[in-house]
């Protein structure tokens, strides 16, 4: 068992790491950097956070959410700013885990990780229609119609291989398969070394050659705060989605920190920072891949590549990687979202909608943030309206209001409209025991209340208030009964 386990480990990484090559270097392009720059700091960071990371199963790497943050440092300031905020990058990640503040992942509603995943799914699908451009122009004639038909029978043999055999991941015999076909049959297609060319040596250690004062430091950190931001957030998401597709637990906070040295090691070394990636992840997670090993496996092969077997590698059809990347596009995309979206609140569907848009078009913090608001406001909204009160008039002519509900910041003002200080008897008892105060907006609201009763020459008794509460007025210096 123990064998056939890291057998499907193995498998899976070195089908994750031909997945890898493609993306790294193209978001290392977007950038404006060396290829090899991606290529480093997918090793290095895939490595890295396989080994140490609390979420075995998942794949980092130089991720396109970050590269896209940094491309106006390059652009302005040069490459050896850019190591520089992935340093500092990585040490904001690292105090981000050790600050145990993972946990904040557990804000983030169902409808906005459905977002962001339908999201991520059409982003990864759009990616790959680069691949069918010759510099600006798109392809036409023969060369389309191979890409096309080479990529159709990659996806073919990606879909079909799991029902003639599940001892090999079905994506890499689509690779190497389709790879063989076209040198075989000497098909006239694009290869990844028409992308680049990835043979180098191992990656030296060398720090940023730049100024170390505040100036530079002015520069690099809101650069390293976004580029620290965007990673984690793609990471804790990504976990969250690993945890589901296993049914184990990972760990947030250890993934954080482990993110942070890995980043700070592939900037050391002259690498891009990185973080989770949902793709490749999906495909490791796909191709039986459920240990630390698949990921080391991945990133090693990643350096393996760039050494001695670029010649090789170099000759993989881009139509093989995209086909797969298209499998993986539509096996992300939570499809049962779509079936619920007349069976779910309103609320809940504008969110999905609008987190896949939003990531779509701009980015996914941007995304995941107004989903969270969102999302927030109409739970403040509904938490709010929930809120009211029962009253009668007691033996004693006295008045006795129930409140029922939450009072924070939303529900305020509907909390003060259950009471008639102008029309209620000289006694009037408020009962709360079935009321919940959450903020200082509801101690607030309390101490209006009390002051409109003594404004009309009357007596507002309080019962049945928590313990918590009981603190909160007296934080508040606030006189109760």
């Amino acid at each position: 068992m123990k064998a056939k386990r890291l057998r499907a480990d193995v498998l899976a990484g070195l089908t994750t790491s031909f997945a890898l090559l493609p993306e790294c270097i193209a978001f290392a392009l977007v950038a404006h950097l060396n290829p090899l720059m991606g290529l480093y700091g997918a090793f290095i960071i895939c490595t890295l956070t396989a080994l140490f990371g609390g979420r075995p199963g998942m794949v980092s790497g130089a991720a396109g959410s970050m590269a896209v943050v940094i491309v106006a440092l390059v652009v302005q300031h040069g490459v050896q700013y850019l190591l520089a905020t992935v340093l500092l990058g990585g040490l904001i990640m690292i105090a981000f885990g050790l600050l145990k503040l993972g946990k904040l992942v557990r804000m983030v509603p169902y409808p906005v990780m459905l977002g962001f995943v339908n999201g991520l799914a059409i982003v990864i699908a759009l990616a790959q229609l680069e691949h069918f451009k010759n510099g600006e122009a798109w392809l036409s004639g023969t060369p389309l119609y191979m890409m096309l038909g080479l990529v159709v029978v990659t996806m073919a043999v990606v879909y079909v291989m799991p029902r003639l055999t599940r001892t090999v991941p079905p994506a890499l015999v689509a690779i190497l398969g389709v790879g063989l076909a076209v040198y075989l049959l000497g098909l006239p297609t694009r290869t990844l070394g028409d992308m680049a060319h990835i043979a180098g040596g191992l990656p030296t250690l060398a720090l940023p050659d730049i100024a170390w004062n505040l100036d530079t430091l002015r520069i690099i950190a809101p650069y390293a705060i976004v580029m620290a931001l965007v990673g984690l957030l793609e990471t804790l998401l990504t976990l969250n989605l690993t945890d589901e597709f296993t049914e184990s637990r990972g760990y947030p906070d250890r993934e954080c920190v482990a993110l942070g040295a890995a980043n700070l090691v592939s900037g050391a070394f002259g690498g891009m920072g990185g973080c989770a990636m949902i793709g490749q992840t999906v495909i490791n997670l796909s191709s039986g891949g459920r240990g630390r090993l698949s990921g080391v496996v991945a990133g090693v092969s990643i350096l393996l590549f760039i050494l001695f077997l670029s010649p090789l590698i170099e000759r993989i059809p881009l139509a093989a990687l995209v086909g797969v990347m298209f499998v993986v596009s539509q096996q992300t995309f939570a499809w049962a979202s779509l079936r619920v979206l007349n069976k779910v609140p309103l609320n809940d569907v504008l969110v999905i909608i609008a987190v896949t848009v939003i990531t779509v078009f701009t980015d996914l913090a941007m995304a995941v943030l107004c989903g969270i608001i969102i999302a927030a406001l109409n739970f403040a909204w509904q938490q709010a309206r929930q809120l009211y009160a029962d009253s009668h008039l007691e033996t004693d002519g006295s008045k006795l209001y129930r409140v029922h509900g939450t009072l924070f910041f939303a529900s305020t003002t509907p909390f003060l409209n259950q009471f008639d200080p102008a029309n209620d008897p000289a006694q009037v008892t408020l009962d709360c025991q079935h009321l919940s105060f959450v903020d200082y907006s509801a101690i607030a609201a309390l101490g209006t209340l009390r002051e409109r009763y003594t404004k009309a020459g009357k007596h507002l008794r309080v019962l049945h208030l928590s313990e918590r509460c009981k603190k909160l007025l007296k934080r508040a210096r606030m006189q109760h009964d």
